[in-house]
């Protein structure tokens, strides 16, 4: 937690330094960022609730609880998008140009989710007899962390040094297609995926869906411009 909790402040002070080409104000992106970890973090623990209502009515002190394990990420991810479009609708704040600001703060933010992952042990890698695996859960693994931050890292210097691009959204939708890319290699070696369709990858399935929804929005935007 601290961890995230330090990746959000760099972030935003990354993204703070660039924002106002993108005519967004520095007030504008804390209040949409603020707004949007509240809902992302209530909105997972109501959509958890939601989703397992007949065992929290037998104990409704449990909805409260500080297990990190109730939580629903996609419910999460849906609540805090929806408050912060509701923000952006009511500041008059356009949509791509929001996005390309944040981009900073969610580059950096996926470098300390890598970090936390490797510190409590998660998102660990299938077994492996590399000699750079490493001793992980009584057995020696790919650090699948390690490559995360790593992968991270280098997204987060390409959009930072990335040329200003007079369209809207460009920024945005090339550091979503190079995370989704990263992701189609990283769990490749993960150990602890959700296997769907005789042995397909959760994760790599919904990664190309993403690839495939950014290039459309780059050819769309192009267009546009």
């Amino acid at each position: 937690m601290i961890l995230l909790l330090l990746a959000t402040w760099i972030g935003l002070t990354f993204a703070e330094k660039h924002t106002e080409r993108h005519g967004v104000s520095k007030d504008d992106l804390n209040n949409i960022t603020y707004y949007g970890l509240i809902a992302f973090v209530v909105g997972g623990r109501l959509s958890f609730v939601l989703q397992n209502m007949p065992a929290f009515i037998k104990s409704p002190l449990g909805i409260i609880s500080i297990n990190p394990d109730i939580f629903d990420p996609l419910g999460a991810l849906a609540v805090a998008f929806i408050v912060a479009f509701v923000y952006g609708q009511r500041r008059k704040l356009l949509f791509w140009n929001t996005l390309d600001a944040l981009t900073p703060y969610f580059a950096v933010l996926a470098i300390g989710i890598g970090l936390s992952h490797l510190a409590a042990g998660t998102a660990f890698g299938m077994e492996t007899d590399a000699a750079w695996g490493i001793n992980l859960w009584n057995a020696t693994r790919h650090p699948t962390q390690i490559y995360e931050i790593l992968a991270s890292l280098l997204i987060f210097g390409l959009v930072w040094f990335q040329k200003e691009n007079p369209r809207p959204g460009i920024l945005f939708l090339t550091y979503a297609a190079l995370i989704a890319a990263a992701q189609l290699f990283i769990q490749a070696f993960r150990g602890d995926s959700t296997l769907i369709f005789n042995g397909l990858h959760q994760e790599q399935v919904i990664a190309w869906v993403v690839l495939a929804v950014c290039f459309v929005l780059f050819e769309y935007q192009f267009q546009k411009s």
